[in-house]
């Protein structure tokens, strides 16, 4: 039994280590002379001389603030309409059959299950007639196809973890579906709906294919990183992205104790 923990911790170690990595890298490049990384065939993974002219030249650079506040914009948005759009469609999947609901959520998955970029392109020529290409709620509203199969999936959870006679009891006491949904279900639904809004938040942040297919005028801050990566300097880029990423890793280190189990599965049990 000794032996399988220290097993599963040497895992955990690594596993660790291969995620940090990237991260400890993006912060090598943001805080190093460029002759120490870009310019050397083989970069030296231990940081020698430390230097602020990267970030400084990253904050003189204000064409990189319009993108960030552009995709902040997007990801309450998407994170808000995955709330509206799940939370009921969560509770009338709760009230089916569970064999039936289970089916319904794959069926969600199916776009997930797609390459984004053959999605994209059909909506972006909708888009164009309708008004919505270039369009911050255009960006919001085709990124709703990635997170709300997975803002359902873990809305369901949240509504299969509570007792349902908590429901049946408000109705024996004289409650309306709306009032004893509002006053009794609700308010016990907190948790999932803080999952379901951090991870569509984050998942909208992060998004590249929808944005820079259905937005290239007008380009969210991971298109204008890549712009700025694939123009030759990536310096600038890597240290205005650790800049917005350490906020962003505050607020999922401090919300991560909600990420429960029970939610993360939909309530679905072997």
């Amino acid at each position: 039994m000794k032996n399988k923990n220290i097993s599963s911790y040497i895992m955990a170690i690594i596993l660790a280590l291969v995620f940090i990595y990237p991260l400890y890298i993006l912060i090598l490049i943001a805080f190093e002379p460029i002759n120490l990384t870009f310019d050397r065939v083989y970069p030296y993974q231990l940081p020698f001389v430390f230097t602020l002219a990267n970030i400084e030249s990253a904050l003189k650079n204000l064409s990189l603030i319009r993108p960030v506040i552009r995709s902040v914009i997007v990801a309450f948005t998407v994170g808000f309409l995955a709330l509206v759009l799940a939370t009921p469609a969560g509770y009338g999947l709760n009230k089916l059959a569970a064999r039936f609901s289970n089916r319904i959520i794959m069926l969600l998955f199916v776009v997930n299950m797609m390459p984004a970029i053959v999605i994209a392109i059909p909506i972006s020529v909708y888009f164009i007639r309708i008004g919505l290409y270039n369009n911050i709620f255009g960006i919001a509203l085709a990124q709703e196809l990635v997170v709300l199969p997975i803002s359902v999936f873990i809305m369901l959870g949240g509504f299969r973890a509570l007792p349902r006679d908590l429901e049946n009891q408000a109705f024996i006491d004289g409650a309306s579906m709306f009032s004893s949904f509002k006053n009794v279900i609700m308010p016990l639904i907190r948790v999932p709906l803080l999952i379901s809004f951090l991870l569509a938040w984050m998942t909208s942040w992060d998004e590249f294919t929808y944005a820079v297919i259905i937005s290239p005028l007008n380009p969210t801050f991971p298109v204008s990183l890549y712009n700025y990566v694939s123009r030759g300097e990536p310096f600038i880029a890597s240290s205005f992205a650790l800049l917005v990423t350490i906020p962003v890793i505050a607020i999922v280190v401090i919300l991560q104790k909600y990420l429960k189990g029970e939610y993360l599965t939909g309530g679905m049990k072997a």
